[in-house]
């Protein structure tokens, strides 16, 4: 393939990213409705290993993980154990609030991600327009946090004082962490068999944590609708894994997470279609605001 083409490619695996992160808020949010997120993670997390490792063996790159060094390994498990803690992050704050109050903080990890690769990894191609962008998107980021607390919506969730505003940023930070941590761990692995290695971590650290927790005692009682949404959840989150981290390998770590992050105007659209969740005048500017800010970064 030419370069042309194959920078055509990553775009695409860049946008199948957002498509499926979109799918996943929605999806564990109804799926969590009764179950405890941290449970819900863990569940959530099989299904994820076993379809990232099933495209593994699909695309036969089992067979590179003893050459694998001890460094690329080492930053796959740090970016696995990121990833894990901005799930547990992410869910409990979705079930103690609205996916529109939940989304704009998490992808506010782009702001972070970045400034990480600016100064990590040296990206600073089009430093000017990149730094722009970012102050386009925090203001965005700031209009779309709703503090108030709501009344019971459609979706049967309820804002809880701020403790989940704790959470959604947890989320962002690990978030950016993760972009980065990977983006150093698989320069030297194929994408596929990085991303199964790193779900095994989240693996281990989301079950740990639910026994714990000893959230693992409600798995028999969990009503059946939930653990499908949780599965389907799972199918989305990975997917859109696969098209992120094959997307970082052939791109730009600055540019792959902005386009991975216009998800949030999917899970917004899909919020308001599904949960019937709604947007203030206010909220709707910053959405307009960071989808810009990402445009401008991309341009």
């Amino acid at each position: 393939m030419s370069p042309k083409g194959r920078a055509a490619m990553w775009v695409l695996y860049a946008a199948g990213s957002a498509v499926f992160a979109g799918l996943t808020a929605i999806l564990a949010k109804v799926g969590i409705r009764h179950t405890p997120s941290n449970l819900a993670t863990a569940i959530r997390t099989v299904v994820v290993l076993g379809f990232a490792w099933l495209v593994v063996f699909v695309v036969g790159s089992q067979g590179t993980i003893g050459s694998l060094s001890g460094g690329t390994i080492g930053f796959l498990v740090l970016s696995g154990l990121a990833t894990g803690a901005s799930w547990l992050c992410y869910f409990r704050a979705l079930q103690l609030a609205d996916v529109n109050q939940v989304t704009p903080i998490d992808k506010s990890s782009i702001v972070l991600t970045v400034l990480f690769a600016i100064v990590l990894l040296g990206e600073t191609d089009d430093l000017a327009t990149r730094l722009a962008g970012i102050a386009v998107i925090t203001g965005g980021t700031y209009l779309m946090i709703d503090r108030r607390p709501r009344p019971i919506s459609d979706s049967g969730s309820v804002a809880r004082g701020p403790g989940w505003m704790f959470y959604a940023f947890g989320s962002a930070v690990f978030a950016a962490l993760t972009a980065i941590l990977g983006k150093i761990g698989i320069t030297e692995v194929e994408s596929n068999l990085g991303t199964a290695i790193r779900t095994g971590v989240v693996l281990v650290m989301a079950w740990l944590v639910a026994f714990v927790t000893g959230e693992h005692r409600r798995l028999r009682g969990m009503p059946r609708r939930d653990l499908v949404f949780i599965v389907l959840s799972g199918v989305a989150t990975g997917a859109s894994w696969l098209c992120y981290f094959r997307a970082l390998q052939e791109g730009p770590a600055s540019v792959v997470v902005p386009i991975d992050k216009t998800s949030i105007v999917l899970t917004v659209a899909f919020a308001w279609l599904f949960l019937g969740e709604r947007l203030t005048r206010r909220s709707t500017i910053g959405l307009v605001l960071i989808v810009a800010g990402t445009l401008l970064m991309l341009v």
